[in-house]
C-alpha cells in the first residue's frame, strides 16, 4: 500500500471544499493508495507534464506515484475549469 502525502495547496482545497466533498474525495483517494496501477476510467495520465489526474464528480485531483518511496503525492485538488492551469 502507498503512504497519501498532500502539499499544502491541496490540503487547504480539502478544506474549503464542502464536506461531504471532501470524504468523498480522501474515500477515492485511500482506494487508490491500495494499488495506483490498476484500471480504474477515472484516472488519467497527464499530457505535457507528469503526473495523473483523478476525476471525482466535477474535481479533479492532479497527482504524482513515487515508486522509490512507495507514494502517493497529491499536488493540488480543484474543479473541472481551474485546475489545469
Amino acid at each position: 500500500m502507498y503512504q497519501l502525502t498532500y502539499l499544502k495547496r491541496a490540503e487547504r482545497a480539502l478544506l474549503d471544499m464542502p464536506r461531504p466533498t471532501a470524504i468523498l474525495i480522501r474515500d477515492k483517494l485511500r482506494q487508490l493508495a491500495v494499488d495506483p496501477y490498476a484500471t480504474n476510467n477515472n484516472v488519467t495520465k497527464l499530457q505535457g507534464r507528469e503526473g495523473y489526474r483523478l476525476r471525482v464528480g466535477d474535481w479533479r485531483v492532479i497527482y504524482e506515484i513515487r515508486d522509490e518511496c512507495l507514494t502517493i503525492l497529491v499536488l493540488d485538488i480543484g474543479p473541472r475549469g481551474g485546475i489545469y492551469r
